[in-house]
């Protein structure tokens, strides 16, 4: 890679779309009655998360095990790619997909970090033109999900630990990065121009 080039970082879920991406999924995937259960099995651990005596990893991981849990690879790739063509479309921001577009027609790499699943991320990103997708893996044994992670959440610290993995020691000209909550921050600390949602105007595309 070039250490001239303009690399620009966007997180997900708030940031570029208006809601969750996760829970709208798993919705989209498995129905309500799934859901409702799922979020019920999982309370113990996500209260652990708010109280700070659970991490987010494990808690997402007993959320998605009691949802979409022992579903084949096949059945989740095939949901993956038809909530991509039909739902996720009606949660993405157009001013977000225009900044997008911008950066690539200035010939900039986009790079989406998120903590959601790479699962159906891969599909929206590559048809946005994105050159890298670094989100949460999720764990197959025997072409079936096993309600575990097969990476660590990317959330937080991890982001950017992903992000320099990325970068392979040849750090970027210049770094963009968009997010919109607590688990950006180290993100965006990272960046020559950062932006967080609901704290002022983008910044102006320069490179």
């Amino acid at each position: 890679m070039s250490r001239d080039r303009v690399v620009a970082a966007f997180d997900f879920d708030g940031t570029i779309t208006t809601s969750d991406s996760l829970r709208d999924f798993v919705h989209y995937t498995v129905g309500s009655p799934r859901l409702i259960y799922g979020a019920i099995c999982a309370a113990p651990w996500m209260a652990g998360m708010l109280i700070d005596t659970c991490d987010r990893g494990t808690a997402k991981a007993h959320f998605l095990a009691a949802t979409i849990g022992a579903m084949t690879r096949r059945k989740l790739e095939d949901a993956a790619q038809q909530y991509v063509a039909q739902r996720l479309p009606k949660l993405i921001r157009p001013e977000m997909a225009a900044r997008v577009q911008e950066h690539k027609r200035r010939g900039h790499q986009l790079v989406l970090v998120s903590a959601s699943p790479a699962l159906y991320l891969k599909g929206w990103a590559t048809a946005a033109g994105f050159d890298a997708v670094l989100a949460t893996e999720l764990e197959f044994h025997d072409d079936r999900f096993s309600g575990h992670l097969a990476s660590p959440n990317c959330w937080g610290p991890e982001k950017v630990r992903r992000l320099q993995q990325w970068f392979r020691g040849d750090q970027p000209r210049v770094l963009y990065a968009y997010g919109d909550s607590q688990g950006d921050r180290e993100m965006l600390a990272l960046a020559d121009h950062a932006w967080l949602r609901g704290h002022g105007e983008m910044p102006p595309i320069d490179a």
